[in-house]
């Protein structure tokens, strides 16, 4: 695939340059031209002229020598470079001047002569820049190799006096724009994810298992661990790469640098101090922090004004200030607060980061006097070294560091934004040991174990504390946080929304005609006979001798019969009453009105003389036409329905560059016609065109995207890019909320006929086939998203659903795997797919959670409780722990039991009364006995399920429990276990206790029915049905 290049990023970048260079101060706007030569060296990392590269066209380009003179830009490269940049070349054109940006030349470098003649035509055009004198280079870049060699003789031997301007490129450079900062940002996550889920746990597992191990290797860990994609924040591993190897010191040899590697000492006990830093897409980010075990409370003290003096630095740095004052306000504090710190603390503060980790002409330090400006980017770092441990009791403890750093981006108002969001109190940061023998009295004992240094520990970390908590307390107590969270935000909802009632939308009232004289003057309406006006979709039928118009839409059904000699027509209308359907009473404009509901014609069947046609003909007629006439009027009725609530969506704003990106040989799921169809994706300015091979055409706008989802191949047969859209759109004569787009990968079907055998050539050749299929498709997909995201500057962002959390469950009717992404929990392989945005859910609860059933159901509760709940049902009860901890995570309340809820009622009975059902404790009664916010002791939901439902108690009636209709099985029930084991102790004779199983027979009779109407089956209480008499007790 041809690199591509981002001309309209390049434009703006070598815009920004020559501004500077032309408004330069000092040895900067001296120069007459600015030489940037390239060489290969794959040991140099760092450097000016590899970062100017990557910042205008976003690749490093070797053995290419660049020239920026006055008025035209020169670049000499290899012929497979120099067809890269004639992307610049063309988008430049003829007009570079007046747009400010110079006309651009490229050079074609030839390999094996000495290039004397491309060489000639450089030094040419240098000494025709200006004054052709002085020449802006960077200083510090120097590049082994051949053509470097024969570039720099040829320029020695020219009288150009050489000006390093590293530095003024470099501020041109440092305020980052939006799409620098998005890359940025991202590093900066990866970074913190790495710091938390690895190098934070594995640290607390060497402390907890008295583990002997080296920096250097603990160093090694880290790097190895970023080939793995659960701790890149769902980025690519092939754009991550560290910044420099991580830094891991403690045991009193610290050194607060970033040039220095970890040594090959043992990891001690006390101060770690730890740096690293994540480079993506060539952006760096940074991230420095100390663990400390045991801490003593001075150590706690040193580090708390530590975190003081972190927070006065990015108060300072701020749009405009100087870095010097910033340095300042900091030291300040410092001879304010704690004078006998200032000989240990770093003797600088930080400095700024890019493409180039550091910028050594932006360092936090007393003598920079350049301004900063909003988009800089700097790593702050501030630390203390050589801090006396006055408890020590072995050498490496007599002294001990602080290191604290962050990735900040300066801002135009307040203080600077932190980009690596990792926790860094002392209580997040301290891991507090535990001796096993505290609690003995054998103090000799701990001592010696102690002088040997093997006594056993717990450590801790801030999250294992003394009192440890288990993974379900933890949850728990989480859960009663939410659960109050949760009622107060429902009940304010509520209230807010309370008057705006839904109202039932009337019936269309069709009216035939607006007046008389638009009846036609037909011969069948003077002659009263039945007439059928398809223009205006109306029957004209004689009522009493009076040709009276009725409109297609209040013909509910129409039936003919012959009888004898004569023929009926039989015509019903639509009245209130005529159908039993839900809401049907508010159908009708005016229902107060008088109906008609039937009319009868009845016509001979025999003809009479000299008539041409039998009378029963018309009745015929207009039979066969009314049914014609029905069915067109209900296709429209029915497309109009579908249009109903449709959004009008903006205009797809096509971009005619032939670069877009594009996916070709999709299909698109809905199907366009009734035949699925190949077609091409491809992005424009404001949204996707989906075009079919036979010209059908899709468009689906960026702002109307809820969620975009891309569904690798990893263990699927199709590899998919699917839209969850806000408003639906319109294709194939129906309205789609979820459209997707995918191709298949491999073979869906096999061939079980075909001999197959475990080593057959062919087969492992088409496994091989498949493999590489995979691999290709996977990577155009990423190569199309990634172009997609940076083409909407990352307001289209892709989620990749997280398999390892994914869950097995039947949304409808086939199981399938529910995998949760960010923000959704989604299935986008099977058809219909499934997602649930995970904001507009309210609570999730299980249902049927018992001990001797393989699965249990899931019932998904939405902030909008006017719509109907989503349940997902038969999930295996081993994901009941994985979905519980990821709820939790995001924040998602959930409650279980052991029976199915009629769901219908409950919301029903919620939005009729909602005051009333907060009143009552909300959700709470979904809790189990004893967790609920607001529940009485005895009057918890678990035993209102179990609560005996007896027909032969006479104040059953009088029941008025809050919670009862809430719950379907508690009207439901009849016997439970308790009912049973009193009716021994109650002294009831035969007769009564054979009148009673008559009426549980009976009841229970009646609620099957009532179940199987329901469509849904439901697990009753133990003891239903007709219990055994008990033997009669002797009086």
């Amino acid at each position: 695939m041809a690199l591509s290049l981002d001309r309209e990023a390049f434009s703006r970048r070598l815009r920004r340059l020559y501004a500077s260079w032309q408004k330069g101060e000092d040895e900067f706007g001296g120069v007459d031209a600015i030489v940037v030569a390239v060489g290969v060296d794959e040991e140099i990392v760092y450097a000016k002229s590899t970062a100017l590269q990557t910042w205008l066209f976003g690749y490093e380009l070797t053995d290419t020598v660049m020239l920026f003179c006055e008025d035209r830009a020169l670049f000499l490269a290899s012929r497979k470079k120099v067809e890269f940049l004639k992307q610049v070349a063309q988008a430049k054109g003829g007009d570079g001047a007046s747009n400010g940006l110079p006309a651009v030349t490229l050079l074609v470098r030839e390999k094996n002569e000495s290039n004397k003649a491309n060489f000639e035509k450089l030094l040419e055009a240098l000494r025709g820049s200006r004054a052709g004198r002085r020449l802006g280079v960077f200083a510090k870049d120097k590049f082994p190799g051949e053509f470097m060699r024969s570039w720099n003789d040829a320029l020695s031997k020219e009288s150009f006096e050489k000006v390093d301007v590293s530095a003024a490129v470099a501020l041109a450079m440092a305020a980052k724009e939006e799409q620098e900062l998005a890359l940025m940002r991202k590093a900066a996550a990866i970074t913190s994810e790495l710091f938390t889920k690895f190098f934070k746990e594995r640290v607390m597992e060497i402390v907890d298992a008295d583990e002997k191990v080296r920096h250097s290797k603990l160093a090694e860990a880290v790097e190895k661990a970023i080939e793995e994609k659960k701790f890149l924040a769902g980025a690519d591993p092939s754009a991550v790469e560290m910044c420099y190897p991580p830094i891991i010191q403690s045991g009193g040899n610290y050194n607060l640098k970033f040039s220095v590697v970890s040594d090959k000492s043992h990891m001690h006990f006390g101060a770690i101090t730890c740096s690293m830093g994540i480079r993506y897409k060539s952006y760096c980010s940074n991230l420095v922090r100390t663990l400390m075990v045991d801490p003593s409370q001075d150590m706690q003290d040193h580090y708390g004004f530590l975190l003081t003096l972190q927070e006065v630095l990015l108060r300072e740095l701020r749009h405009g200030a100087r870095l010097c004052d910033v340095y300042g306000a900091v030291m300040d504090v410092v001879k304010k607060q704690r004078p006998e710190l200032l000989g240990k603390i770093t003797k600088n503060l930080g400095f700024a980061m890019g493409i180039e980790f550091r910028e050594g002409s932006l360092v936090i330090n007393s003598k920079n006097q350049q301004r900063l400006r909003k988009g800089m980017v700097f790593s702050v770092n501030v630390g203390l070294s050589e801090l006396p441990n006055r408890e020590a009791k072995r050498p490496e403890e007599r002294s001990y560091a602080l290191f604290l750093g962050d990735t900040v981006m300066v801002d135009e108002d307040g203080p600077a934004v932190v980009l690596t969001s990792v926790k860094k109190k002392v209580k997040n940061v301290g891991i507090f040991l535990k001796n096993e023998d505290e609690d003995e009295e054998e103090p000799d004992k701990d001592a010696a174990e102690d002088l040997l240094g093997r006594s056993s520990r717990a450590a801790l970390l801030t999250e294992r504390t003394r009192n440890e908590l288990t993974a379900e307390e933890k949850r728990r107590a989480h859960q009663k946080e939410l659960a109050t969270q949760l009622n107060e935000d429902a009940r304010r909802r509520l209230t807010e929304q309370r008057g705006e009632q839904q109202t039932q939308k009337a019936r269309k009232s069709n009216v035939s005609y607006k007046s008389a004289a638009l009846l036609p003057k037909e011969p069948h309406v003077r002659e009263m006979k039945i007439y059928i006006d398809k223009k205006y979709e109306s029957v004209i039928m004689p009522v009493f001798g009076i040709a009276t118009p009725f409109h297609i839409a209040t013909i509910k059904n129409i039936s003919m019969s012959v009888e004898g000699d004569y023929t009926y027509l039989r015509i019903n209308f639509f009245c209130p009453g005529s159908a039993l359907g839900r809401n049907e009473g508010n159908i009708f404009p005016n229902p107060e009105a008088t109906f008609v509901k039937e009319i009868t014609y009845r016509a001979s069947n025999l003809k009479p003389p000299g008539e041409s046609t039998v009378p029963a003909s018309n009745l015929q007629n207009a039979f066969r036409i009314i049914k014609e006439v029905q069915k067109r009027y209900k296709t429209r009725e029915a497309e109009e329905k579908e249009k109903e609530g449709i959004v009008k969506q903006d205009s797809l704003v096509i971009n005619l560059n032939r670069s877009n990106p594009k996916l070709k040989d999709l299909y698109i799921r809905p199907n366009i016609a009734q035949k699925r169809m190949q077609g091409a994706l491809e992005a424009h300015v404001n949204g996707f065109r989906f075009t079919s091979v036979r010209g059908d055409k899709v468009d689906i706008l960026y702002n109307n995207i809820k969620h975009a989802v891309f569904q690798p191949c990893d263990g699927e047969m199709i590899i998919v890019l699917h839209f969850h859209l806000k408003n639906a759109i319109m294709f194939g004569k129906k309205r789609h909320t979820d459209v997707q787009f995918y191709t298949e990968v491999g073979e869906i079907t096999t061939d079980l006929g075909k001999h197959q055998h475990m080593h057959d050539r062919d087969d492992l050749y088409a496994e091989q086939m498949e493999r590489e299929m995979r691999h290709k498709l996977k990577t155009a997909f990423k190569n199309f998203i990634e172009k997609v995201e940076a083409l909407t500057k990352e307001e289209l962002e892709f989620e990749v659903p997280f398999r390892e959390l994914g869950f097995n469950g039947a949304p409808y009717r086939s199981t399938c795997l529910l995998q949760p992404t960010s923000s959704a929990l989604v299935n986008c392989t099977e058809w219909p797919p499934f997602v649930v945005t995970l904001d507009e859910v309210e609570l999730i609860h299980f249902e049927r959670v018992q001990f001797h059933l393989k699965n249990f159901d899931l019932v998904i509760v939405y902030k909008d409780y006017a719509r109907k709940v989503t349940m997902i049902n038969a999930i295996p009860v081993a994901s009941l722990d994985p979905i519980k901890e990821w709820l939790n995570s995001c924040d998602l309340k959930y409650t279980e039991g052991v029976q199915s809820l009629n769901w219908t009622k409950i919301m029903k009975t919620i939005v009729d009364d909602p005051e009333g059902f907060f009143e009552q404790g909300g959700w709470s009664f979904l809790e189990p006995e004893g967790e609920g916010s607001e529940a009485e002791p005895g009057e918890s939901e678990s035993e209102l399920e179990d609560e005996t439902f007896n027909p032969s108690e006479e104040d059953e009636e009088e029941e008025e429990d809050s919670d009862e209709d809430y719950s379907s099985e508690a009207e439901e029930s009849e016997y439970s276990k308790d009912s049973l084991g009193s009716e021994e102790e109650s002294g009831k004779d035969w007769d009564e206790l054979e009148e009673e199983a008559r009426k549980a027979d009976r009841e229970s009779q009646y609620e099957e029915e009532e179940e199987r109407g329901r469509g849904r089956k439901r697990k009753g209480p133990p003891g239903r049905g007709r219990p055994h008499p008990p033997k009669k007790k002797r009086k």
